[in-house]
């Protein structure tokens, strides 16, 4: 097969003349993360959302046992908070989708998961399935980072578990929250900056479209979801706490403009 060049001078100019709204929607239909670097003003409605609730149990005196289902940043980054604060923390990644960090910066992925225990499940069978559950009732607190579907396909389902396990902390970290449409909706550290408004705040400031940062919703969300995780397994669990990207962001940018007023 002969090679296909990539013209994108060409492909450009061919989004260009497509609706932007309609374009976006085809996008995101095929699970691409796309955003518009123009996005409406939106309040600020706080940095996480309680999506289930049950009785919490009386406040720990041990240290939390974590598992974390996330990968690339956000999450580990989280896990890696509350590992420096004595938390036993069990890493799982699919033996058939291993966590893509991994094909990055081999030392960026060392230093987000070393001292972490490390399993590897085959998430695609019943008897891997099984095998998660079963951490899942043994753990304080779980954290991860998938589309709230992509659990559910393997029978996992937050609130059941909730309802089940007594004193479990929830902590579920995506794109544009759990609600749907947006719960289907795919995003990362960069685009999902840009859906914020951060982009946009740029280009007012100096007269030029740009990225803020490296993937900065990320690490700015996994801070947040270490502080929810922690709160919660401090407050005695029976809670399901979700972050997004998108929104996590959208309150930095409300705090500090709040900041700026005063």
């Amino acid at each position: 097969k002969v090679p296909v060049e990539k013209d994108w001078t060409a492909v450009a100019q061919t989004l260009l003349r497509l609706p932007k709204h309609a374009l976006i929607e085809q996008a995101r239909l095929l699970g691409l993360a796309v955003a518009d670097a123009e996005p409406a003003p939106c309040g600020d409605n706080g940095w996480f959302e309680m999506c289930h609730a049950t009785q919490p149990t009386s406040p720990p005196t041990r240290a939390a046992r974590i598992i974390d289902l996330s990968s690339l940043w956000a999450g580990p980054l989280s896990s890696l908070l509350l590992q420096a604060c004595g938390c036993e923390v069990i890493k799982v990644e699919s033996t058939q989708r291993p966590d893509g960090a991994r094909n990055g910066s081999p030392s960026f992925f060392e230093f987000l998961n070393a001292g972490k225990t490390q399993r590897q499940l085959p998430l695609h069978t019943r008897g891997g399935q099984a095998q998660l559950l079963e951490l899942i009732r043994s753990a304080d607190i779980v954290i991860e980072g998938s589309r709230p579907r992509a659990l559910r396909q393997m029978g996992i389902h937050a609130e059941q578990l909730l309802d089940e396990v007594p004193g479990l902390t929830w902590v579920s970290i995506t794109g544009y929250g759990r609600t749907e449409p947006e719960a289907n909706w795919v995003a990362y550290g960069d685009d999902a900056g840009v859906a914020a408004g951060l982009s946009a705040a740029l280009r007012n400031a100096t007269g030029q479209w740009m990225f803020c940062g490296d993937a900065i919703a990320d690490p700015f969300t996994g801070l947040h979801a270490a502080l929810a995780a922690l709160a919660g397994f401090k407050g005695g669990g029976g809670r399901l706490l979700a972050l997004s990207l998108v929104q996590t962001v959208q309150h930095g940018i409300g705090f500090a403009r709040d900041a700026e007023v005063q």
